[in-house]
């Protein structure tokens, strides 16, 4: 599975974080202030100042409810979030096709991830295009869901031609780099908390526990 979407904050987590960002105008600024010199090129948005009061206060509390979320440890396999930043795209703006950086000043980049903030019938265009080698992939989701992805992709955002495109992204240092190999670690662990939720505890899914935590520690870093 190289895509992980999900249901991550509820309604009045929504309106609340949107209440409080729209008292912060002044605090928006330059999106290419934090791109690099490829993305610079492409990159036409805002994003909120990561020393704003505002951005610090929930940032910290989306980091730690992603840090708890137990679908998205088990996906990412997470040993470091960062890099985060709240982003808006008004109409005329857009984000051509790039891909992330390897290593940021925060930390290396595995896995790429987007909070959506607007509803899908707030806002015109605006949808997340991601390249895999065959294929392309739109993303457009409603308020609250999340979209995690492997940041080795190619990818761009569509130009918003009507309304306001708010998101959080952010990237994930995570504890095993391959895609193939945290895909089948989160099989395993999927399945093997399947049988718990079914049959509770046995010797059989005990080995089968083992074997996960065993294989987390060889391919590791």
């Amino acid at each position: 599975m190289n895509y992980l979407t999900h249901q991550f904050l509820t309604t009045e987590e929504i309106n609340l974080i949107k209440k409080e960002l729209d008292k912060y105008n002044q605090d928006w600024e330059d999106g290419r202030k934090t791109a690099g010199s490829h993305a610079s090129k492409v990159k036409n948005n805002i994003q909120l100042s990561r020393e704003s009061e505002v951005s610090k206060k929930f940032t910290k509390f989306i980091i730690e409810k992603l840090n708890k979320d137990q679908l998205i440890k088990s996906f990412s396999l997470s040993k470091k979030i960062h890099g985060t930043i709240f982003t808006k795209s008004k109409k005329g703006m857009k984000y051509g096709r790039h891909i992330d950086n390897t290593f940021m000043s925060t930390g290396r980049a595995d896995l790429s991830f987007t909070l959506f903030l607007s509803n899908v019938d707030s806002y015109e265009g605006g949808e997340l295009i991601i390249e895999n080698i065959n294929s392309k992939n739109t993303f457009k989701l409603n308020a609250g869901q999340i979209l995690i992805y492997p940041s080795t992709y190619l990818h761009s955002i569509q130009e918003v031609t009507q309304g306001e495109r708010l998101v959080f992204i952010g990237w994930i240092e995570s504890y095993v780099k391959s895609i193939e190999e945290r895909e089948y670690l989160f099989d395993l662990d999927a399945g093997a908390r399947g049988i718990l939720a079914k049959n509770g505890r046995s010797d059989e899914l005990d080995l089968i526990f083992k074997s996960y935590s065993n294989f987390l520690r060889l391919l590791g870093s």
